[in-house]
C-alpha cells in the first residue's frame, strides 16, 4: 500500500447510531465507553480505506448512513469532496452511507467536531508508530534518543481567517514539532497562532535526560536551555553572530573534514551569563558544500566534533516532515475556515503521515485486524 492509497479523514454527522464494527476503534480514539453522540474517525476503515475502492474520484468508506467519509487527500474543497461521493453513488449504499451527503453537512460539521479527537487519534497512532522505528538508523551511531525540532509557518488569508492574525495584511499559524529521527515520527506538537515566537515552545516541552535535542538558532534562549541541561538533556544549537563568549580551551580537530575550532567558551553577556553559568563547547564547522561557516553550541563534551555537526545536519529531517505536510496533503486548502476546522484539518494530515509509517513497518495487516492491532497494550 502506497502513499496514494492513503486518504484524508473528515466528519459527516453526529455518530447517533451504534456500529458493531467500529465501535472498538471509537473507544480507543475518543477515549470513552460510550460513543453514542461523539465523533470521530473509524480507525480499521481509515488505515485500509484503498481495499474498498481502487478509485480516488470517490468516497472509500462510510459509517451508518454517513457518519463518517474518508477523503481523498487530493480534493481541493466541499465542493469538490461533494462531488466525488455524487459520482459513486451506486457504491454509497455498500459503504453504510445511505442518503446524499450535502456540501453544508460537510462544512457543518468541521465547525462542529472539536480537534483535539483528531489530535488524539494522532498520539495514539504516534504510540504505535514509535516503538516499531526505535533501532531504526538515522545517519549517526548513537544509542540515545535524537530530536529535531523547529517550526514552520502556515499563511492564511487575513481577510477570511481572521481570528489568527500574524502580520498587518497576512494570517497564519503556526506549527511547531518536535520529530523523532528514528523513522522521523513527530512526537511532539503545538499549533498557535502566527504571532507566537518559537522560543516560547521550549517551555512546553519535558526534557528526556541522555536525549539530544537538535535546533535551529531561533530557539537560543540560554534560560530556557540551562533547564535542559540541568535535567541531564543534551542539545545541540547553531550560535548566533554576536554571541559573546570567552574561550578558556581549545581541542584539536581535524580540519581536513571542515571543522575549524573546538572550544570550550563560557558566556560573558550580561543575561546570557546569568541564563547559563557553566561552560559550553562552541564548534565552528566550514560546510564543504555550501562554503558557509556554522556555529554550533552544545553542553555535550563527550562526543566528537564531527558528530554534532552530523547531528544538526540530521534537522533536515524536519523540514522534510514539513514539506510532506503542506505538499502531498495540501495542508494549506483548508475544508473550512474556522480555527477548529484547520487544526482538525491539520491533525488528520498528521495522522495520515504516521499511518504511511506504521504500514511501511506492518504492509501485512489486513484491514479487519487493525482494530486488534490498534487495540494491543
Amino acid at each position: 500500500m502506497n502513499r496514494k492509497q492513503f486518504f484524508m479523514i473528515s466528519p459527516v454527522t453526529d455518530l447517533n447510531r451504534e456500529c458493531k464494527v467500529c465501535d472498538p476503534a471509537m473507544r480507543y480514539i475518543a477515549g470513552a465507553n460510550n460513543v453514542r453522540g461523539k465523533a470521530g474517525v473509524c480507525a480499521s476503515h481509515g488505515a485500509s480505506a484503498a481495499a474498498h475502492v481502487s478509485t480516488n474520484r470517490g468516497p472509500l468508506c462510510g459509517r451508518a448512513e454517513g457518519e463518517v467519509v474518508l477523503v481523498p487527500g487530493s480534493r481541493e474543497s466541499l465542493r469538490d469532496i461533494e462531488a466525488c461521493l455524487r459520482a459513486q453513488r451506486s457504491k454509497l449504499y455498500h459503504l453504510g452511507i445511505r442518503s446524499t451527503v450535502a456540501r453544508n453537512t460537510l462544512a457543518n460539521a468541521n465547525a462542529v467536531r472539536d480537534w483535539r479527537i483528531y489530535a488524539e487519534f494522532a498520539q495514539s497512532l504516534i504510540a504505535i508508530a514509535r516503538p516499531l522505528y526505535v533501532d531504526e538508523p538515522f545517519g549517526v551511531d548513537l544509542k540515545e534518543s535524537v530530536y529535531a525540532l523547529d517550526t514552520t509557518t502556515i499563511d492564511l488569508c487575513l481577510s477570511v481567517f481572521s481570528w489568527a492574525p500574524f502580520r498587518s495584511t497576512k494570517a497564519a499559524v503556526k506549527l511547531h514539532t518536535l520529530l523523532d529521527l528514528r523513522g522521523n515520527i513527530p512526537t511532539f506538537i503545538h499549533i498557535s497562532d502566527g504571532k507566537m515566537h518559537e522560543v516560547n515552545i521550549l517551555d512546553q516541552l519535558l526534557p528526556e535526560p541522555g536525549a539530544f535535542y537538535v535546533m535551529d538558532r531561533g530557539f537560543l534562549d540560554f534560560e530556557r536551555l540551562y533547564r535542559f541541561h540541568q535535567a541531564g538533556s543534551f542539545f545541540v544549537i547553531r550560535g548566533k553572530s554576536n554571541l559573546k563568549a570567552q574561550r578558556r580551551y581549545s581541542h584539536p580537530v581535524d580540519r581536513a573534514t571542515g571543522l575549524i575550532c573546538d572550544q570550550t567558551v563560557f558566556l560573558t553577556g550580561f543575561y546570557s551569563h546569568q541564563g547559563f553559568e557553566t561552560p559550553l563547547r562552541r564548534i565552528r564547522f566550514k560546510d564543504p558544500e555550501t562554503d558557509k561557516t556554522l556555529i554550533f553550541l552544545t553542553n555535550n563534551f563527550a562526543l566528537p566534533a564531527f558528530t554534532i555537526t552530523e547531528l544538526y545536519r540530521c534537522r533536515w529531517q524536519v523540514e522534510l516532515f514539513f514539506k510532506w505536510i503542506k505538499q502531498h496533503l495540501r495542508i494549506k486548502a483548508f475544508f473550512g475556515t474556522s480555527e477548529n476546522a484547520v487544526k482538525s484539518q491539520i491533525w488528520i494530515a498528521v495522522s495520515v503521515y504516521v499511518l504511511v509509517a506504521i504500514v511501511k513497518k506492518r504492509p501485512c495487516l489486513s484491514e479487519y485486524r487493525w482494530i486488534n492491532y490498534l487495540h494491543k497494550p
